[in-house]
């Protein structure tokens, strides 16, 4: 049974039914927004936890949610502004924004799974060397397929920033490949 945003949104508005609305929401949100997470994140146990703290966000300030844009895209922005800030943790804890790529690639090679490609492990690793925006942009367009438009509410950013934002990360991605992948 498909669940629609309405009613959702309907169940969270009351007092009584938001707990049952949560839940809801939860249940129809959480893969799509786990994979959102992760592939910012990259380790598992922190996309979990990115991934609770985005729903207890939502709860806690649904009542900031002005309903024009989809639930998703709202959702979609907590989680990018939770990743962001986790992600952030991660480069304090490194000496260097070098050692932060370093230590973002390395969580690339540990948490791939035994069977994947290494062309797979190859893009992640780009990724994860290209510019907090750009890598924002080159995930949400590449994987998620969103249209600019989308990628515009949830970023905050004109759909012309992102076009070009995704264009130079698309060349890094392609020029990384070709510098790191032997046939």
């Amino acid at each position: 049974m498909k669940i629609k945003e309405s009613e959702i949104i309907a169940l969270m508005s009351v007092e009584r039914t938001r707990n049952k609305g949560v839940q809801l929401m939860m249940d129809a949100y959480q893969s799509r927004l786990y994979w959102h997470i992760r592939r910012l994140i990259v380790d598992h146990d922190l996309a979990q936890d990115v991934l609770q703290d985005t729903f207890i966000k939502a709860y806690q300030n649904f009542h900031q949610f002005k309903q024009d844009s989809q639930l998703y895209t709202w959702l979609y922005r907590i989680a990018t502004n939770e990743s962001l800030q986790q992600l952030n943790k991660l480069k304090r804890m490194q000496k260097t924004d070098e050692d932060a790529e370093y230590y973002l690639q390395n969580l690339v090679a540990e948490n791939v799974e035994s069977d994947a490609e290494e062309i797979q492990i190859l893009l992640q690793k780009a990724i994860q060397t290209l510019p907090e925006k750009q890598k924002l942009v080159f995930t949400m367009r590449y994987y998620e397929d969103l249209p600019y438009e989308e990628i515009s509410q949830i970023l905050d950013m004109s759909v012309g920033t992102l076009k070009t934002n995704y264009h130079y990360a698309k060349q890094k991605v392609e020029d990384f490949l070709k510098a790191n992948y032997e046939e």
